[in-house]
């Protein structure tokens, strides 16, 4: 008996797009916001996690490119354990990113305003644990 396996090296294919400044554009004009990709926290704290330092260059980088847009930087939470908690959570979570921006990259502070929507404003079932994770996140919503 002969077993022979073949493996072929094919590019992986997601839903998720890289962070650039390009498509963070793309999506500000076409719906106004976008979700900020990459941008990680340590779990129940708004301590940046050090792998979000990529994504926030890049977002830095998108803000320098666009200087007469101002946004909301909006934190969100999932919908597990108090709602007042979240709500906290999701504000300084969205703080965290607005001070990042501003202290480390140069942002001016007037062109962001931190806004925590906590679970109110999920993407999708806080039913399972894939479903919390996406809730999870930090969108740059323009502000006119």
């Amino acid at each position: 008996m002969v077993i022979l396996q073949i493996a072929e090296s094919a590019e992986l294919i997601t839903d998720k797009i890289q962070i650039n400044p390009e498509g963070l554009h793309q999506a500000i004009v076409q719906q106004g916001k976008v979700e900020l990709e990459g941008i990680l926290f340590e779990t129940n704290k708004a301590t940046l996690m050090p792998s979000s330092a990529d994504a926030v260059a890049v977002i830095a980088e998108y803000l320098k490119l666009q200087p007469e847009l101002n946004f909301y930087v909006v934190g969100h939470t999932d919908s597990q354990g108090a709602f007042d908690y979240n709500l906290q959570l999701s504000a300084q979570r969205a703080a965290t990113v607005v001070a990042t921006l501003v202290q480390q990259h140069g942002i001016a502070a007037a062109r962001l305003m931190a806004y925590g929507a906590g679970p109110v404003s999920p993407v999708t079932s806080n039913n399972a644990e894939a479903g919390r994770a996406q809730n999870r996140r930090v969108e740059l919503v323009l502000r006119d």
